[in-house]
């Protein structure tokens, strides 16, 4: 009887042109799909029957072929249920379980060529995408899309502005590097009109969105917010013209099925929003690898305090013993590695290092053409004969991965870059971090062996600049919250010492915390072996036993640019950590009832700016006051 209304629902919405609601799994989210009168598709997202996006705009134009207005609904598929199970090495999860009701919406344009919409609503938000396989249409060549997320007035947004590409240090930009726009209202222009940067967030009454997409496999380009945003209106918006491989593609273009990356919509409340796993569930399975390859862990690396300078055999040898230690598991060795150490003499250290049981990590610079930046090795990586030479050659020393900066931007032959890179990297048996680097868009889930990426603003401009310095304490809170939200980031963080000629502004809790706040494959610790030695033995222990990969994660309290607190899971013990980017005390209710009756150690900021103190901690519903500018961390077992 179910099927047979719903058949009737379908053979309604074809010939009236109004696509019935497709609710999530739960009943609490609803879609609905409207061709209207003037021939163009829109969408509305609803929330317990209140309106979270207004009817927004959908569509796509190809060259010769107009996807956005001259529609007409031709077929309405039945609701198909999704239910798929997978594994992450990285992320806040290890095991995951995704669940939607799946709905595929036909169309034909004033010409009779076909367009497919797919639409997917889980409990936590929906994701769409648009595929053109009609035969009849040769070459798809991407133009424009017409897709967009209409918000209301009240509404408030959570941004990064996208930077304008080949700007910046060495023509680097777009790096996702700029420092977020944090509670503005919809609507407001990008400062540097070159758009908004995905995961962007926004809050509308007492439900939270998050949007971002997925599922880039090298065919398509990445997208995000355009720079304008009239009547609260977000539409979704290509790369520009500088944001390719050298001679490369910049849009999407194919003779076969063009298929968009999901977009996707995370929707509730905070704590919903800030536990789902779409920016995963939405990207492909992954590929055949050599699951002993996978191995996330911690790293000491010279570079963030000691620069270029540090670069030389001797000092890095030095690291290696600090990663023995801290019972850490590898050494990054930075740029000019190759002029300043060399082939021969990195191969002696990685010698050294296998010998202690740590493994080495060894910086590339991307570039081709699109950056003007000096440091070496450079233009190693472009082919794949050069890759396979290379990655080769790195194996037969024995390193475990590489870091891999300055990239270029988000055009198709860049995307394309970023795949190949992945998979021959996997061919290899190498790890990989992508620096200077556009966001992943779940490409962690497809290629494992991808550890982290950068896409923020990172530890080391608070090295360069007092101002950087002073933005900390928010722009941590915003990037565990928003750029962390799906993927991995390789922020860099924690230093206990000081910084030359910087005043570090957070106290020593504040930093400590970040090691189990921030989500990455492989976590690069700033802090050096001087400043690790002035720390209490309590403090070296809890970083020498943080698990190296999370089964399960919990968003405990927060609001972006404020402050943050959640609760990671390891085995059968919890980690608790929070920040308070505030200059005055935060006191913060925490409910840890799910950990049961369990007596917890933390570990929180002492009296002074650079001290520490520890206390017990009793699971259940506690409050902890966390100093301005402060932290803290808890264990339970």
């Amino acid at each position: 009887m179910k099927m047979k209304k719903m058949s009737i629902l379908a053979a309604l919405a074809v010939t009236s042109g109004a696509a019935f609601a497709l609710e999530s799994p739960n009943k609490q989210l609803d879609v609905s799909v409207t061709v209207n009168p003037d021939q163009t598709l829109s969408y509305t997202v609803k929330r317990n029957g209140q309106a979270v996006l207004l009817p927004s705009p959908l569509g796509l134009t190809l060259a010769g072929e107009d996807f956005s207005r001259g529609l007409k609904l031709v077929a309405t598929s039945p609701v198909k249920p999704v239910s798929e199970q997978y594994t992450m090495a990285v992320g806040k999860r290890a095991a995951i379980r995704y669940q939607a009701n799946e709905q595929v919406f036909s169309l034909a344009n004033a010409a009779g060529r076909k367009m497919d919409v797919a639409f997917r609503v889980s409990d936590d938000g929906l994701a769409f995408r648009y595929v053109v396989a009609d035969p009849k249409i040769g070459a798809k060549r991407f133009v424009s899309e017409a897709t967009g997320f209409a918000f209301s007035s009240k509404a408030r947004a959570f941004l990064q502005p996208m930077a304008v590409a080949k700007s910046g240090w060495g023509k680097t930009n777009p790096s996702y590097e700029e420092h977020y726009q944090v509670d503005i209202p919809v609507g407001q222009p990008a400062p540097l009109k070159a758009g908004w940067v995905f995961p962007a967030l926004f809050r509308s009454g007492d439900t939270w969105v998050a949007l971002t997409e997925a599922n880039m496999d090298g065919s398509f380009h990445a997208s995000r917010l355009a720079t304008d945003s009239p009547g609260g209106v977000y539409r979704i918006a290509g790369p520009t013209a500088p944001e390719v491989f050298t001679n490369g593609r910049l849009l999407a273009e194919t003779g076969g099925t063009l298929a968009t990356p999901w977009r996707v919509v995370a929707v509730g409340t905070l704590n919903t929003v800030m536990d789902s796993t779409l920016g995963t569930d939405l990207a492909a399975p992954a590929v055949q690898l050599d699951a002993k390859l996978v191995q996330p862990g911690h790293a000491s690396w010279s570079w963030p305090l000691l620069k270029d300078e540090a670069t030389v055999f001797d000092v890095q040898k030095k690291f290696v013993d600090y990663a023995v230690d801290m019972k850490w598991d590898y050494t990054l060795v930075d740029a000019e590695w190759d002029k300043q150490i060399g082939y021969d003499k990195m191969a002696e250290l990685v010698r050294y290092a296998a010998g202690k049981g740590v493994g080495v990590l060894v910086w590339y610079n991307s570039a081709g053409a699109w950056n003007d930046a000096p440091q070496t090795p450079r233009n190693k990586l472009l082919t794949p004969e050069a890759r396979a030479r290379e990655f080769a050659r790195l194996r037969e020393m024995g390193i475990k991965g590489v870091k891999i900066d300055f990239f270029g931007g988000d055009g198709v032959s860049m995307i394309q870059y970023y795949v190949d890179i992945l998979k021959d990297a996997a061919k290899a048996g190498l790890l990989v971090n992508f620096h200077g680097a556009t966001l992943p868009r779940g490409l962690e889930r497809t290629y494992p062996n991808l550890m982290t990426a950068e896409a923020i603003r990172g530890f080391e401009f608070t090295t360069f600049d007092q101002r950087d310095e002073d933005a900390v304490p928010a722009h941590a809170v915003n990037a565990a919250m928003i750029r962390n939200l799906f993927d991995p980031m390789d922020f860099t963080p924690m230093v206990f010492g000081d910084k030359a000629q910087i005043k570090r502004v957070t106290r020593n809790g504040f930093e400590l915390a970040e090691s189990v706040l921030f989500l990455s494959g492989i976590q690069h610790f700033a802090e050096i072996p001087q400043g690790m030695a002035g720390v209490p033995e309590y403090v070296r222990s809890f970083l020498r036993d943080l698990p190296r990969r999370w089964d399960d994660s919990r968003f405990l309290a927060g609001y972006p640019g404020s402050h943050v607190a959640v609760a990671r899971k390891s085995g059968d013990t919890w980690y608790v950590a929070g920040i308070n980017a505030g200059k005055g005390e935060r006191s913060v209710e925490l409910d840890l009832s799910f950990i049961g009756d369990r007596k917890g150690v933390m570990i929180t900021d002492g009296l002074g700016q650079r001290e520490f103190s520890k206390a017990e901690l009793k699971a259940g519903k506690v409050r902890v006051t966390i100093k301005p500018r402060g932290g803290f961390v808890a264990v339970f077992q």
